[in-house]
């Protein structure tokens, strides 16, 4: 029996390369399409030629047709590869790497280190003997979803760094290092002038599809100087007096009445809730593509060595994180459409005592942490075994995400964190 056979696989969900033309059989003799001596007549060879022709000519036209898409996909812009639409940019002020990866530290819940009164109930609320177990107690949200669904960087005993690269560890250096990508050796205080640097969000309000659709609202009242609000132009909410020209963005006259008879701890510094509320409101509202939100009380706690509320408000920024997913994740213009990013301006000390303190002579105040989850985040975890994070990179990060090239545009910022860009 004569066979030319080439089978093509049965799978439909191959490569192209393993695409091949139908079966092709030659009869043997005695079949219909042969002779009396086994030889296949003309008529049979011409048949199989065809069919050979017209599979090959399928195969040419599949193969150029993956080469088109693939064209295609090469000469379409970022955003449209992207799956996220919208980003949201979350930090607190000051929050230790080390609460974050290993949960309350013992020696703190204390009278002596930490002003602690009772000691033994705050052990039982969020402490436990596995660093693990401690974390997950404190940071329900980050080690409950985040952990499962996303990214966690910067816990150094896993071979994982993020840290700050301005080499001051203190805030307005720090806010200005992550929002615009450039550790800026002039910035060396805190005192309240406009930032001569562009950061992302007033950068991406300049980009088609994002002019009017970013906002900002935060906690400390320096940040509206930091952000330069007059040149940014986007609406910022502060508690505080802003710069002149800075666009103020309207929330219910209830809440600016509680803020004003709320400034009764720190002198810029609000209690974190009203700025959980005033973030709902800007998504409910503007519905903005890009949302910067900054909270505050850990540092204030923290500089304070008051570690049960400094805990209290750590563990009240996970709940306001886990309330913030949860309200995107309901609307249909954010849900599975928007990424988040998750970090701090600047580290804290070592326990026992500079814990309570940061800035240049402390040397691990300088390393800090990130977070990321959204559609195009991998789902790997807390990482380990990673080239170090610069706090410089989340500007870049944070434009990668929605498939805009922040360091391209501003090539003195640093590139963005390729570890969290692209499942």
């Amino acid at each position: 029996m004569a066979h030319f056979r080439w089978r093509q696989s049965e799978n439909k969900d191959v490569p192209i390369s393993g695409l091949a033309p139908r079966a092709i059989e030659i009869p043997a003799p005695g079949g219909p399409l042969t002779g009396s001596d086994g030889v296949p007549t003309l008529q049979s060879l011409m048949t199989a030629m065809a069919t050979l022709r017209t599979a090959s000519d399928r195969c040419r036209r599949l193969r150029l047709g993956w080469c088109v898409l693939s064209l295609i996909g090469l000469l379409l812009p970022a955003q449209a590869r992207n799956r996220t639409r919208n980003v949201i940019l979350v930090t607190t002020d000051g929050l230790r790497q080390e609460e974050v990866f290993h949960g309350a530290e013992e020696i703190l819940i204390s009278k002596q280190y930490g002003q602690v009164g009772k000691t033994n109930e705050l052990k039982a609320e969020f402490w436990r003997p596995d660093p693990r177990q401690s974390r997950e107690v404190l940071f329900p949200f980050l080690w409950g979803t985040v952990a499962r669904e996303g990214q966690l960087l910067g816990n150094r005993k896993q071979g994982s760094e993020v840290r700050v690269t301005n080499g001051r560890n203190f805030s307005y250096p720090g806010y200005n290092e992550f929002l615009t990508g450039i550790a800026d050796p002039k910035i060396d205080s805190n005192d309240k002038f406009l930032n001569a640097n562009t950061n992302v969000f007033e950068w991406l309000n300049t980009r088609p599809g994002y002019r009017g659709k970013v906002a900002a609202v935060v906690n400390w009242d320096v940040l509206p100087w930091i952000l330069n609000g007059p040149r940014a132009r986007f609406p910022i909410w502060s508690g505080f007096d802003v710069p002149p020209g800075t666009r103020r963005m309207a929330v219910p006259p209830a809440l600016d009445e509680m803020v004003e008879h709320s400034k009764t701890l720190w002198s810029g510094v609000l209690l974190d809730t009203f700025v959980r509320y005033g973030a709902f409101h800007a998504i409910g509202t503007i519905k903005p593509r890009a949302l910067y939100v900054s909270y505050g009380e850990t540092d204030d706690w923290a500089h304070e060595g008051h570690y049960e509320r400094y805990l209290r408000s750590a563990h009240a920024f996970d709940r306001f994180l886990g309330d913030l997913w949860k309200r995107v994740q309901s609307l249909p213009q954010y849900r599975d459409k928007t990424s988040l990013v998750i970090t701090a301006d600047h580290g804290r000390g070592p326990a026992p005592v500079a814990w309570k303190n940061h800035g240049r002579e402390i040397t691990d105040s300088a390393y800090l942490w990130m977070a990321v989850i959204g559609p195009d985040t991998r789902a790997l975890g807390e990482r380990h075994d990673i080239a170090m994070v610069r706090q410089s990179q989340v500007a870049a990060t944070v434009a990668a995400l929605l498939g805009e090239d922040f360091h391209g545009a501003n090539p003195r910022s640093a590139p963005p964190v390729a570890e969290v860009l692209g499942r």
